[in-house]
């Protein structure tokens, strides 16, 4: 079966990217995207057949960066015709899905619709410019538009939670099929306890750093233990919101043992896992969450806010805590901290859970299921 991958970019190192990694790999597929930056993104996909599309749109130069990057994947994918012989089309991140639009037999694996169109509008429109709030407002009108005219004749949805299900099924009045991606879970192993808090998660708004840093803050004032350090760690995009808001986390964490790193490498990032002491989630009302079955296959104990995808991936008191506010995190925090017989114990839990549960044997058994769909669908 000869399986196409469009993807508006790849510049960055997180789940969405390691799922399209992952999914080229088994079919040697090609990938089709607009933005590809072999230092920014996991260097596997050095290894992979990347083929650069789309044409610039006039005067989208003059736009504020999200709304021409907006504008530019919105024509491109809008006015594509492949040319390339093909069984199915796998769509990712939005508005990649568009392709439909001139093309047949499209699977949208679909990591969440855009939230800053839809559940995190009001959010996200809180920080940015008075004077561009207009601009967006009437380009997220446009999508949604266009998104009702295209998604209602795509073939089939694949989706990687049930809280991303209900929001398709919210938005776009479609069905989509849950398979959750998998991980390489012995690629991640538990090393020694160095003493440090990580939250590694892209640098941005709704990932709620802020939350992390609050909450190890009361940490710090009810334990003894002084000597627990906080670790920060992730992608950081030129994009000018996620610069304004990691200046205002450096600012937040100032006088605190806090360590925020940026665009690390995949090995660090695993070396970081190994040596915590408890993996950290905050993102708001995450649609899956990578991150916490990695901390899981790390053998570590996750405390993760009680929304979204780990509601779904992290058993309450038996692989971590779910957690409704900073102090309950910082109590979480404090209890892992002071009791490494029951941290070991979570993390063993943990580990056994991603390897019966969270492989991508499991993840393509399924998919390959929707593909054979589509392939067959009326061309």
């Amino acid at each position: 079966m000869k399986i196409l991958i469009v993807q508006p970019y790849l510049n960055l190192m997180g789940g969405v990217e390691r799922v399209i990694l992952n999914i080229a790999r088994h079919y040697d597929a090609p990938i089709y995207t607009m933005e590809y930056s072999k230092g920014s993104t996991f260097k596997e996909f050095r290894d992979l057949d990347i083929r650069t599309i789309g044409k610039e749109v006039p005067a989208s130069g003059l736009l504020p960066h999200r709304a021409s990057q907006g504008l530019r994947y919105g024509y491109n994918f809008y006015n594509m015709k492949l040319d390339a012989d093909y069984d199915v089309i796998n769509a990712h991140i939005s508005p990649s899905e568009w392709i439909r639009h001139r093309n047949k037999r499209v699977l949208w694996y679909c990591h969440t619709p855009p939230r800053e169109v839809y559940d995190l509008y009001e959010t996200r429109m809180q920080y940015r410019p008075a004077k561009e709030k207009l601009l967006y407002a009437a380009m997220a009108k446009v999508y949604k538009v266009v998104a009702k005219r295209v998604v209602k004749n795509i073939e089939e949805i694949a989706t990687n939670s049930t809280i991303t299900k209900a929001r398709i099924e919210k938005y776009f009045y479609r069905h989509a099929t849950v398979i959750n991606p998998g991980i390489d879970a012995e690629r991640f192993s538990s090393g020694p306890d160095h003493g440090y808090f990580l939250y590694p998660s892209r640098i941005l708004v709704n990932k709620r750093q802020d939350y992390v840093i609050n909450a190890y803050r009361r940490f710090v004032s009810m334990s003894k233990n002084k000597r627990m350090r906080l670790v920060i760690a992730g992608t950081l995009s030129k994009d000018p919101e996620h610069l304004a808001y990691y200046k205002r986390i450096r600012r937040l964490a100032e006088g605190l043992n806090v360590s925020i790193m940026t665009n690390i490498n995949d090995s660090v990032l695993r070396r970081l896992y190994s040596n915590s002491t408890a993996v950290l989630f905050a993102a708001m009302n995450e649609d899956y969450g990578i991150v916490p079955l990695e901390g899981m296959a790390s053998s570590k104990p996750v405390i993760s806010v009680d929304e979204g995808g780990p509601r779904e991936t992290v058993l309450e008191g038996k692989t971590g805590f779910l957690v409704k506010s900073e102090l309950e995190m910082a109590k979480m925090m404090k209890l892992v901290a002071d009791d490494k017989g029951l941290a070991e114990e979570l993390g063993r839990n943990g580990r056994r859970r991603v390897s019966a549960n969270y492989t991508w044997p499991v993840f393509f058994k399924k998919f390959d299921v929707l593909l054979k769909k589509v392939a067959q669908a009326e061309a």
